[in-house]
């Protein structure tokens, strides 16, 4: 949905950007997350967030670790983006939060947009789309804020479970309400 909203205009400051930002080497996330977990979680010079991922969906107190070093520097960095776009006359600005539910930040946020699809198809599509195991993928799940309570709680739900075009045309009726505000 964020690519769709960029295509239409929007300006979309992203938390999975944010959060590959502030642990590139040389940064303080970067020095923090290897003095944290050690230099086996690194790679070509990198954080290899293949391998650290695979810790912390199996070991919560790495995961709560990890959260404490990183959740605050992409909170910093995305607030410096939205700044930014606010500077320039930027009316709306799109945050693309994957974690916000299990963060508690929604009421940080004006309006929540969730894009659901139901925890089957969650699960088909990570492990179809993204290459995970079946294993890994409901261990991704079971980290998260149940997919049915989400709905509850947003203010706005595209339903992502049909073709691109129908969840496309829900994101153009958003967008047009977006630019009535």
């Amino acid at each position: 949905m964020a690519a769709m909203l960029r295509e239409l205009g929007a300006v979309v400051v992203d938390a999975d950007e944010a959060s590959h930002a502030v642990y590139e080497p040389g940064t303080p996330g970067f020095e923090a997350v290897v003095g944290e977990f050690g230099d086996y979680y690194v790679s070509d010079g990198h954080i290899d967030r293949q391998r650290l991922g695979e810790l912390i969906f199996k070991d919560g107190a790495s995961r709560r670790r990890l959260n404490a070093i990183v959740h605050p520097l992409v909170r910093d960095w995305m607030a410096a983006r939205t700044v930014e776009a606010a500077e320039t006359g930027v009316k709306v600005v799109i945050q693309d939060v994957p974690l916000l539910f299990e963060n508690g930040l929604e009421p940080l946020f004006s309006s929540v947009v969730l894009v659901y699809v139901p925890e089957e198809m969650q699960l088909t599509r990570l492990v179809e789309g993204r290459g995970f195991t079946p294993e890994r993928a409901r261990a991704v799940i079971a980290t998260q804020v149940p997919i049915e309570e989400k709905r509850r709680r947003a203010h706005i739900v595209i339903d992502n479970s049909g073709t691109p075009e129908q969840t496309r045309a829900q994101v153009e009726q958003l967008w047009a309400r977006l630019g009535d505000d």
